[in-house]
């Protein structure tokens, strides 16, 4: 295989639309995608011709419009490219199908934004992400927006957020006379997921129907000896990986590393780094080639957060940075930061921005999946810090504290062998326990679930570091000693943000009630995190931004909500249904085998011994009357919940979600008690160890 060769083959990439496209046509769509000039309709039918002869080529049939509904999934509406002509037909594809498609929106969350009678909705071309073929499909990604303008999905918000801070961006530059002709935002998400055998996985309904195991003893080994992290990976995972690479390389999507994760069965995809809107894309596509490649192999890909109890669960490092179109990057602190003046700045810009708005920041990551993860020592807590380092830590506290600052120079290593390469070390470490950390020339934002979608966490960053931007402008233009105006604004950006920044341990005992009196927030909940959005001054900031109009922002609070609220139910529902339907039959059958052979016993002699069988008898019946009583209870709780998003969602939260402990652990106990061959379910030992 040639991997230069097989890389982008089934992308319109910029190749494939240089080489196909009248050059005029070309220059005026790249100037579009690299530039944000507004797109010619004039060139739509020239563009939508050679997208349809490539895609021909490439097998396909039908083509779709690709869109990124509020669902955290993706959704697709095939036609295909076949016009009648006579008795015959033709391929076709004109610039209208191009550029516009037209899906019923009814169907798809809107949060309150519109009512489920008005059924219009419209997808647009986003002409900067390449066209793809899979599956004899062209897909053609595009966003969703209603007949009345609301948007309906994640990409529209996020280019209007990176249109923000691209335009606030080159307003911050310009004070420091650097003119360039865009300002992106790159991401790079590290994706999190679990492999299982696809015939164990099939036996749990539990992961059928919720993505993670509602009842299941750890098995007696864990994670506990270190092993598994970076170790020698298993044929079955080592030949899915491969695969999983070529095939992700074929859709040009930048695959770059792969390891075994700290828990077993647990592994990471790490790409290279790429706009943030293709990015979203790549990774939405990525988790669905996963689930497909995986399947290739008999195995299944979970990328719930916590599809299992007492080991780590998985999350999606989102590293995003800042750079110009010359390759400037603007979050690179250079060999002196503290005499950096446009690094400090926007680095300060970034610290109050994060500060300011925590709320949000920590509600665009909540959902019932994620909040099993956040604080588990496996994951940042709840609460919203940053993470600067030991270089740019002592530089803020030398501005805040007065404290003198000694510049660290990075020093060479080396483990004192002849034969050792000398190698650079960092002037930082690294703190995995940060939820908003400075990794050298960008931040990684720590606390994405697995199965999100990588937009809305963009969203924020994007928005919330272009109102700090604006804010700086505002200040310092005009200013007629400009280097001392920019030094005093960032020392005072600094000193009144200073509580967010936090260089120690995330997971310390001290650390909560510290965040406490810092005033810092702590909403462990979905159900806690996301009323945020409803606040006057989060709303108003999307708003000034034009990146969310009110009803938008209040729709996705909304949404989100109710998202919480439908999975809780679904997973109460399935733990009512195994609990009565599956182990309390197969417990009570386990108990009648014990009778039965006390029983038997006591008829051959009354001197055989039967107290252990008498005594386990005795203790399992109890419990299984107990775990009917639970799940007779949580299922009262559930009819209880009252109506409205946030009173559901609260009742959730700290009713049901409690109430389903309670069940689990009767269940749990019942499983360490009952024979192995009487237990419904495969055991942890058996989805966790079962590949080979």
């Amino acid at each position: 295989m040639n991997v230069t060769e097989l890389f982008g083959t089934n992308v319109f990439n910029d190749e494939v639309m240089k080489n196909s496209l009248p050059k005029e046509v070309y220059r005026s769509l790249k100037k579009t995608v690299e530039e944000g000039e507004p797109l010619d309709g004039s060139i739509a039918s020239a563009v939508a011709n050679a997208m349809k002869d490539w895609a021909v080529s490439k097998g396909a049939t039908h083509y779709t419009h690709w869109f990124q509904p509020l669902t955290n999934l993706t959704a697709e509406k095939h036609d295909s490219f076949i016009e009648p002509s006579g008795d015959r037909v033709i391929m076709q594809l004109t610039g209208k199908s191009l550029i516009v498609g037209e899906p019923d929106a009814s169907s798809f969350p809107s949060g309150g934004s519109r009512a489920t009678s008005a059924a219009r909705g419209y997808t647009a071309w986003d002409p900067t992400s390449p066209a793809f073929v899979k599956e004899g499909t062209l897909y053609i990604p595009t966003v969703f927006v209603s007949y009345t303008g609301e948007t309906l999905d994640k990409k529209a918000p996020l280019l209007k957020s990176m249109t923000a801070l691209d335009t606030q961006a080159k307003r911050l530059l310009k004070l420091f006379g650097i003119e360039c002709r865009k300002v992106s935002t790159t991401v790079g998400p590290e994706q999190e997921y679990f492999l299982i055998d696809e015939k164990v996985y099939l036996e749990r309904k539990d992961l059928i129907l919720t993505g993670r195991t509602l009842f299941g003893t750890p098995a007696p080994r864990g994670q506990e000896l270190e092993d598994h992290y970076f170790g020698t990976l298993k044929t079955r995972i080592s030949d899915f990986m491969r695969d999983l690479d070529e095939t992700l390389w074929s859709y040009g999507i930048f695959a770059k590393s792969k390891h075994n994760e700290v828990a077993p069965a647990q592994h990471e995809l790490a790409p290279v780094f790429t706009t943030t809107n293709v990015a979203v894309d790549a990774n939405q596509l990525t988790m669905e080639l996963m689930k497909k490649v995986a399947k290739k192999h008999g195995l299944v890909c979970l990328l719930h957060e916590k599809p299992f109890e007492g080991i780590n669960g998985s999350g999606k490092h989102n590293n995003w940075s800042l750079s110009t179109d010359a390759g400037l990057n603007l979050l690179d602190p250079g060999e002196t930061p503290e005499k950096n003046a446009r690094f400090m700045l926007i680095l300060a810009c970034v610290v109050a921005a994060v500060d300011k708005y925590q709320g949000v920041l920590r509600a665009c990551i909540a959902s019932a999946g994620n909040d099993h993860r956040l604080g588990a020592d496996e994951a940042p807590p709840a609460i919203i810090s940053v993470y600067l380092g030991d270089q740019l830590g002592a530089i803020v506290d030398s501005i805040v504290l007065g404290r003198q600052y000694v510049p660290k120079k990075a020093v060479p290593g080396s483990i004192g062998v002849p034969e050792s390469p000398i190698f650079p070390i960092d002037t930082t470490d690294r703190n995995r326990t940060s939820p908003f950390a400075f990794t050298g020339n960008k931040f990684e934002f720590r606390m994405l679930g697995s199965q999100a979608s990588v937009a809305d966490p963009n969203i924020v960053l994007n928005t919330i570091a272009a109102e700090a931007f604006s804010e700086a402008v505002e200040a310092l233009q005009g200013a007629k000693d400009f280097e001392k105006a920019c030094k005093e604004y960032t020392d005072r950006l600094l000193k009144e943000h200073y509580r967010i920044i936090f260089n120690y341990n995330g997971y310390g005992p001290d650390w909560e009630p510290e965040a406490e009196r810092r005033g810092l927030l702590n909403n462990k909940t979905t159900a806690d995190a996301v009323p945020e959005f409803f606040k006057r001054e989060n709303i108003d900031m999307f708003v000034r931004q034009g990146v969310y109009t009110e009803k938008e922002v209040i729709a996705r609070a909304n949404i989100a909500l109710e998202n919480y609220t439908k999975t809780i139910r679904i997973e109460a529902r399935t733990m009512i249904e195994m609990a009565k339907r599956d182990i309390w039959p197969a417990v009570n059958g386990y108990v009648c085998e014990l009778c039965s052979g006390i029983a038997a016993k006591r008829a051959v002699s009354d001197d055989i011994p039967s107290k252990s069988d008498g005594a386990l008898a005795k203790r399992l019946s109890a419990l299984d009357d107990a775990l009917m009583d639970a799940a007779d209870e949580l299922e009262k709780k559930l009819a209880e919940v009252p109506a409205g998003e946030v009173p559901a969602s609260q009742a959730m939260a700290h009713v049901v979600v409690p109430a389903m402990a309670k069940l689990r652990s009767i269940a749990d106990e019942l499983e360490t008690l009952t024979a192995a061959y009487d237990w419904p379910y495969p055991t942890y030992t058996d989805l966790l160890y079962s590949v080979k």
